[in-house]
């Protein structure tokens, strides 16, 4: 690949600084130099992202594809992904998320119709750019969209809801481009019981997510195990027959007591599945320390827009909020706190059993110190040569990992 001449660069940058020919010491390099190789080893290996909340921001956004539209994408100051800045960090296959919220499973479609339209508007980004962007529906075609210099963007689904009650829509909307399948969201849906909720409606996976399991195993989209519970993450382990996916997820050990990240023990699960947790950047995610200090400031500032009558969006509230912020502001996990999952994910299940799944885009200003967009993950690159990781033991994390569960779900699939 073209691109492994980076590498070459980097490592012949390093051996200049270096007079002796044994194994580079990565952690004995001056940190100008360590930085130039995270960011050449950020090129030339690719990146993929699991969770890239693009679409649904755009959508928010009223964003259409008409000419005076199209370089959203390319060059914006809003959000945390553009062409530009994720051709700076290195990231080549962020899967741009088809999320759909809990309150679509409502709708008689079950949010069916806003599938199709964050579906499309991806579709629409890659026609209006074909030189920058291009559909991926398997490695092998990311990486020849990173050969010629694309971004690729292939996509999961953020909520099954939208499969509806109707078996069939599985291989729907396989056919329409989707490799991954978060099976719910906020709530509990007609396939699983989520994280978020407490009403343990199916004490896992429904009979019909026993189905919805079974047939994402058939047509070849990777089954996610992100906001589901506890019980659905068992119940989906003892039915599958090709790996899973965690596409954005941190550790419960950082967190304790909130579901939504994952427990020890079923890391060591999803080893024994041959699956991959893919890091989540949230602060939230990241450090339960943070968290409680930004909840207990939100809540001081809420007593005192209380006592004076006000609310957050009321105009004369505006000068209160900035200066309790200013006084108090807000606190940030960092890309140390990042390694720190990824080291916990390797002490307990190994290299191969962890990928980045930034979720950008969908965590607000949340986001570390260090990784505050899509241009900073060579930071994160950095920090883990910093820590002894080798370029190998990297190249797995920015993609080879998801890549083995990715062909495998292929694989099965064609069995």
């Amino acid at each position: 690949m073209q691109n492994k001449d980076l590498i070459l660069a980097a490592l012949i940058l390093v051996m200049a600084a270096c007079t002796t020919k044994e194994k580079i010491d990565y952690t004995a390099l001056p940190e100008d130099k360590l930085r130039q190789v995270a960011d050449s080893l950020a090129h030339a290996y690719i990146i993929t992202d699991g969770h890239v909340d693009l679409p649904y921001r755009l959508k928010v956004k009223n964003f259409r594809l008409e000419k005076e539209f199209l370089g959203i994408p390319i060059s914006t100051a809003d959000g945390d992904f553009d062409f530009e800045r994720a051709k700076k960090g290195g990231l080549d296959a962020p899967f741009m998320s088809i999320y759909i919220p809990s309150s679509y499973q409502l709708k008689a479609d079950h949010g069916k119709a806003l599938a199709d339209s964050l579906i499309d508007m991806v579709r629409g980004i890659t026609e209006a750019h074909p030189d920058k962007f291009g559909l991926a529906g398997t490695p092998a075609e990311v990486n020849a969209h990173f050969a010629a210099g694309r971004i690729a963007l292939p996509m999961g689904m953020e909520n099954g809801a939208p499969i509806g009650n109707d078996i069939a829509n599985v291989k729907y909307f396989y056919d329409r481009g989707i490799r991954y399948i978060t099976l719910t969201h906020g709530k509990d849906n007609q396939i699983c019981d989520s994280s978020y909720d407490t009403l343990n409606t199916w004490k896992g996976l429904s009979p019909f997510g026993e189905e919805v399991v079974r047939e994402m195993n058939r047509v070849g989209i990777m089954v996610d195990i992100s906001h589901v519970s506890d019980s659905t993450f068992y119940d989906v382990l003892k039915i599958t027959k090709a790996p899973v996916i965690a596409s954005h997820s941190s550790l419960r050990y950082f967190t304790p007591g909130w579901q939504r990240n994952m427990a020890d023990d079923m890391v060591k699960a999803l080893k024994d599945n041959g699956g991959v947790i893919q890091i989540n950047f949230g602060s939230t995610f990241l450090d339960s320390a943070v968290s409680k200090a930004n909840d207990e400031n939100r809540k001081k500032l809420q007593a005192i827009l209380k006592e004076k009558g006000l609310g957050f969006r009321d105009e004369a509230a505006k000068p209160v909020i900035e200066a309790f912020r200013k006084e108090n502001p807000s606190l940030y996990a960092d890309v140390k706190t990042v390694a720190d999952h990824i080291d916990r994910v390797v002490q307990l299940a190994g290299i191969d059993h962890v990928g980045i799944g930034s979720d950008y885009d969908g965590v607000g200003d949340s986001l570390p110190t260090g990784l505050k967009d899509v241009s900073q993950y060579p930071n994160l690159i950095y920090e883990l040569l910093r820590r002894g990781y080798s370029p190998e033991d990297i190249e797995k994390i920015c993609y080879k990992n998801v890549w083995r569960v990715w062909n495998k779900v292929i694989e099965v699939s064609q069995k």
